[in-house]
């Protein structure tokens, strides 16, 4: 079975916030045992206290995986908890942005598997995505085991390089909250245009959610799907000439966002 490793050594998750909850709650789902969890968390909320995981208890000898999920202005107090566990077999996941590889292995030794995981907020639903990128010391057996263990959150995705973590952080990472901005704003010109408030935000959030599942289920581009809906002359192709314009639409003004959020991440790091 795909997680007997975890129910032979045990597992730590350390932190439990949204993520950590979004993830622990797609791990039991999927058939690992509470008791096989150990979680660290200053501030356990009532249903992390009710999945019966060991909480705040001795850890286990040598576990299979240690999931580092707290924030990275955290990291530095939180992790030499579990530096005893480095070079050795248990598989270090962080999914803090910000914290290289490189700051793990001076910790943690320069012999212990190290996985980055970038993964948003779409996991606490089960829609989420994670790009990950592993260490030297990182086997083929160990990428699969955190892409298993991601897989209960949603979708996973290779990175070739660690340095692309910080436009991973920027387009994915953060970019749920660019979508919920979105949902505003349509929301927001919906009222300027005479709609109650309740409505446009109603229509709004069903559009972005429609249109988000239409591209789910498709195998065409987003490209295709939006020339699909877009007829010549229409009332669509209005707007697009708006939102496609290459200096003040949509285009540039995501690549700065996004360059901005990546830049940040950078900054994190140092």
């Amino acid at each position: 079975m795909e997680f007997d490793q975890i129910a032979r050594n045990g597992m730590v998750l350390l932190g439990c916030g949204k993520m950590g909850s979004a993830m622990l709650e797609g791990w039991l789902a999927r058939g690992v045992s509470a008791d096989s969890v150990y979680v660290i968390d200053p501030a356990p909320s009532d249903w992390l206290r009710s999945t019966g995981v060991n909480l705040n208890t001795a850890l286990p000898p040598s576990p299979a995986v240690a999931i580092l999920a707290v924030k990275p202005q955290m990291m530095g107090d939180a992790l030499p908890q579990l530096q005893a566990f480095g070079n050795s077999t248990t598989l270090f996941i962080s999914i803090a942005a910000g914290t290289s590889l490189a700051r793990f292995s001076e910790v943690l030794g320069a012999g212990t598997p190290i996985i980055r995981a970038m993964p948003n907020t779409p996991a606490a639903v089960g829609c989420g995505i994670t790009a990950l990128i592993g260490n030297a010391s990182t086997s083929e057996d160990d990428m699969a085991l955190a892409e298993t263990l991601l897989a209960a959150v949603g979708t996973t995705v290779r990175l070739q390089d660690e340095s692309q973590m910080d436009a991973v952080t920027g387009l994915s990472g953060s970019g749920p909250a660019y979508v919920f901005h979105m949902i505003e704003a349509m929301a927001q010109a919906g009222e300027a245009e005479g709609l109650a408030p309740d409505l446009a935000m109603q229509l709004a959030r069903a559009t972005v959610i429609g249109a988000g599942q239409l591209a789910a289920g498709s195998d065409q581009t987003a490209e295709q799907l939006r020339i699909n809906v877009t007829s010549p002359k229409g009332t669509t192709a209005a707007a697009l000439e708006v939102l496609m314009d290459s200096d003040t639409g949509l285009p540039p003004l995501m690549t700065r966002a996004i360059a901005a959020a990546a830049a940040r991440s950078r900054e994190l790091a140092q």
